[in-house]
């Protein structure tokens, strides 16, 4: 169940019709029906979301260019590990500081800065990678400054959304920058393919305006100053690991990344799909693109669906049948011999996992104080990005001892042990029946 990152992973309307913003960055609590309900009615959410989509397509693009590229210079798959490497560790390296300054300082310049260093790293790989005979080491630091700038980005960004809708429509935006994310993720690697195929490693140069583009729209962006409560305190070991002891201390925050990182953990098949395109389905690369679209498509439709119906109540239910329809996805992408079957239980595993991430981040989001937001934002991505990477070697481990098709079943039967254990373990996840702060609402 990937997040974006958002990665991956929103500001204020100037409108007389809106609400201002309070001191504390966080929208006022008027009647719903004093306010539209379409988040896209605050100028400074519209701004953040076309920011994320131009975001999301220039690292899609670069994702691939970068691949396709490396590969092509050093004819070696251990330098694309390593690319994946490089990018994952400034995340593990720099999870007790991301969120302290996303907690700390205007998140909307945070963003600002991690853009620079994208573009920064942008214009390194093309430079790097410029000369088919020169060292691709250098590609290696600009993917470095690249996961840096994520890191540190990923809880400025999702920490600032709750500043830029009422708290009644937060969970329509979750749905938005989840499409957004789903949406791109389906246009940015063929886009990328294509630009690399006619331009070749030039593709990082658009990688870059992109990235640009998404710079000046976030600028844009207009919000009160705020004032965190914990802004004056002391840099300590205690404010650090803050993220950490409020996770703790939440039954339903740390339920619900906790029942994301094991379900992905263990039901992480499309790692896989190259194998069973090959040997299960009795297809070539195109069939496995395809299927690997598939969730895609089907977290889009759902994300796109709810921003217009939202989950309102028995939200906690919600969340656990939707990772057990995950699970039962898995199970059956595992037994069939059938590519048309294949491929819409990715489908539906897709649309259940959007539903999950869409509760999940509203949940966290909505449950946590807007001074803490970013450094539970961190720990939360941390743990999101471990469990997608250690998913997919745990996939690979298990395939090479039972197969792949085995290996994908016994995962989807362990996701629904995982549901059943949190059932028991997380009972207030369970009961939730609305998120917190929110009333009911006309759609």
């Amino acid at each position: 169940m990937q997040d974006a990152p958002l990665s991956p992973g929103s500001g204020l309307a100037h409108s007389s019709n809106l609400s201002p913003v309070t001191r504390s960055g966080s929208m006022p609590a008027p009647s719903p029906l004093e306010k539209p309900q379409s988040p896209f009615a605050y100028s400074g959410y519209r701004l953040y979301w076309f920011a994320r989509v131009c975001a999301i397509l220039a690292l899609q693009i670069q994702i691939v260019a970068t691949g396709w590229r490396i590969y092509d210079v050093s004819g070696s798959a251990l330098a694309l590990g390593f690319v994946g490497l490089a990018e994952f560790l400034p995340s593990i390296l720099l999870v007790l500081i991301t969120g302290h300054v996303a907690d700390r300082f205007d998140r909307r310049r945070i963003i600002n800065v991690c853009q620079t260093l994208d573009i920064i790293a942008m214009m390194l790989l093309w430079m790097a990678l410029w000369n088919d005979n020169a060292p691709i080491w250098p590609a290696f630091i600009a993917v470095f400054i690249l996961g840096v700038g994520r890191a540190f980005e990923m809880p400025a960004a999702a920490s600032l959304v709750p500043n830029l809708v009422p708290r009644e429509i937060f969970p329509r935006a979750v749905a938005l920058n989840s499409s957004a994310w789903q949406g791109a993720s389906i246009i940015g690697p063929a886009l990328g393919g294509v630009l690399y195929g006619v331009i070749g490693h030039s593709v990082f140069a658009i990688s870059a305006a992109l990235f640009a583009t998404a710079f000046v729209l976030v600028w844009l962006i207009k919000l009160e100053p705020r004032t965190p409560k914990e802004a004056a305190k002391k840099v300590s070991m205690q404010v650090l690991l803050a993220g950490f002891s409020f996770i703790k201390a939440k039954p339903i925050v740390l339920g619900a990344i906790s029942l994301d990182l094991f379900a992905v953990l263990l039901g992480g098949a499309t790692a896989l799909l190259p194998i069973l395109a090959k040997d299960q389905f009795g297809a070539g690369p195109m069939l496995a693109g395809i299927l690997r679209a598939a969730p895609s498509v089907g977290a889009l439709a759902t994300g796109l669906a709810l921003s217009i119906w939202p989950v309102r109540r028995q939200v906690g239910r919600t969340l656990f049948i939707c990772v057990a329809a995950f699970g039962v996805g898995t199970v059956i992408f595992g037994l069939t011999s059938s590519a048309i079957i294949a491929g819409i239980a990715l489908v539906v595993m897709g649309a259940a996992d959007m539903v999950s991430v869409f509760i999940r981040q509203s949940l966290v989001q909505l449950e946590t104080p807007d001074e803490m937001r970013g450094r539970v934002s961190a720990v939360s991505s941390l743990f999101i990005g471990a469990s997608n990477q250690l998913g997919e070697f745990e996939s690979g481990v298990m395939a090479a001892w039972l197969g792949a098709g085995p290996a994908v079943v016994v995962g989807g039967i362990g996701t629904l042990a995982v549901v059943l254990i949190w059932a028991v373990l997380f009972p207030a996840l369970r009961t939730a029946d609305r998120f917190p702060g929110t009333v009911e609402q006309r759609g």
